[in-house]
């Protein structure tokens, strides 16, 4: 892969010839695939066992596959039994599990950038129960796929919004926890999306650190005083990364946090030159993973924003409403559940009462039918069905 010049010779300077030398080769090897475990849905599921499977070493519920399967026909996927997410970015997981230890108080969090999910519903694994997460996304498109992944999730206490941070500082509302996975430049996904490659430019890069602050200091004010904001980019330049944190620590007195960590994981510092803070950055040829950049900033001052009346917002789901309750439950097997998570009319046997109907797929809920006699409308909804025509020949689990 032939990468931009300007990229190519600031970021060997920035990492230096052997970090630069290794990061290169890692465009040589295969992406790693892995997962995270729902533990709500896969207390009795594990992994298959066998070669290449590997446990993600700062996420209990994380696991690397040796291939890639075809996810979209697994209907343990779609029953949100586990979640296809990038090893880095389960390290949220690792920040509230260890010194800032989140199991025996209930919290407010907000995911601020949150689709298309994967950090919402990592925090979700993560987080006390009777916790409540607030997981916005400004794009509306964007945020439609974070409501089906949060559904399927299937945890308590979430709320998806489709806001932009602005909104939540006149909502009024104040959070515990923040977590800014900013739009960046997107240089860590070069390996794993080569469509980044040719959006990337120093422009882009300052475009980014810009938004970037705008973001973070809307954020701030919606900030319980000694709440935690976690930072997060998915790029290597120090603009977007340690430049952002420090201005951070100098604007607003942020104090910025260790989080314990294993030399063995090869998690990379601070490579600012005069910026010896803690901060994490994944680099794929040195780290089993993509390209992600986190900090953690304690708030020490008592600023909150001052809104007179507060702006409501723009909820569009809400796990605490009331949903239809399905009385009984049938069982599929292979092929009517992937019939089923196409949208396609299927049939229950004789005995099966009228009424709404939990379908079911080793066990685990794929949504519902109304059963009315002679045929069962199929309730899954429209934007989430499977469009490939495709159907695979075997069924090969990711889970047992």
């Amino acid at each position: 892969m032939k990468l931009p010049e300007a990229f190519t010779a600031s970021t060997r300077l920035l990492m230096g010839e052997e970090r630069f030398a290794r990061f290169l080769s890692s465009f040589d090897e295969e992406t790693p695939v892995s997962i995270r475990l729902n533990p709500k849905k896969g207390g009795a599921l594990k992994v298959e066992s066998g070669e290449g499977i590997d446990a993600v070493p700062w996420c209990p519920l994380g696991f690397y596959l040796p291939t890639r399967p075809n996810f979209t026909f697994d209907p343990l996927l779609h029953a949100g039994c586990y979640y296809v997410q990038e090893a880095a970015s389960m390290f949220i997981h690792h920040i509230l599990s260890g010194e800032f230890r989140v199991d025996s108080v209930e919290f407010r969090v907000l995911d601020l950038c949150a689709a298309p999910g994967g950090k919402s519903t990592c925090l979700l694994g993560a987080l006390p129960s009777g916790s409540l997460l607030y997981s916005n996304e400004p794009v509306r498109q964007r945020a439609s796929i974070l409501s089906e992944n949060i559904q399927k999730w299937g945890h308590e206490g979430c709320i998806v919004t489709n806001n932009y941070p602005a909104d939540y500082v006149q909502s009024g509302l104040l959070f515990d926890i923040i977590l800014c996975d900013v739009p960046c430049s997107g240089e860590g996904m070069f390996r794993k999306d080569p469509l980044t490659v040719g959006e990337w430019s120093p422009q882009q890069v300052d475009r980014c650190w810009r938004l970037q602050r705008d973001i973070v200091s809307d954020a701030w004010q919606c900030l319980r005083p000694g709440g935690l904001l976690i930072y997060s980019t998915c790029t290597f330049n120090t603009k977007e990364n340690e430049e952002n944190v420090r201005w951070m620590i100098d604007t607003f007195g942020a104090e910025l946090l260790s989080v314990p960590t294993d030399p063995s994981w090869g998690i990379t510092g601070s490579l600012l030159n005069g910026f010896a803070g803690p901060v994490y950055r994944f680099i794929p040829g040195i780290t089993r993973s993509e390209g992600l950049f986190v900090s953690v900033l304690r708030k020490n001052d008592g600023s909150v924003a001052k809104v007179r009346k507060p702006r409501p917002l723009n909820i569009i789901y809400d796990s605490r409403e009331p949903r239809q309750q399905a009385v009984d439950s049938v069982e599929m097997d292979y092929p009517t559940a992937i019939s089923y998570l196409r949208g396609e009319a299927i049939h229950l046997s004789a005995g099966v009462p009228r009424g709404i109907i939990e379908v079911t797929f080793m066990g685990h809920p794929l949504g519902q039918v109304k059963n009315i006699g002679n045929r069962a409308n199929n309730l899954y909804p429209k934007e989430w069905r499977i469009k490939s025509t495709h159907t695979p020949k075997d069924y090969v689990p990711v889970l047992a």
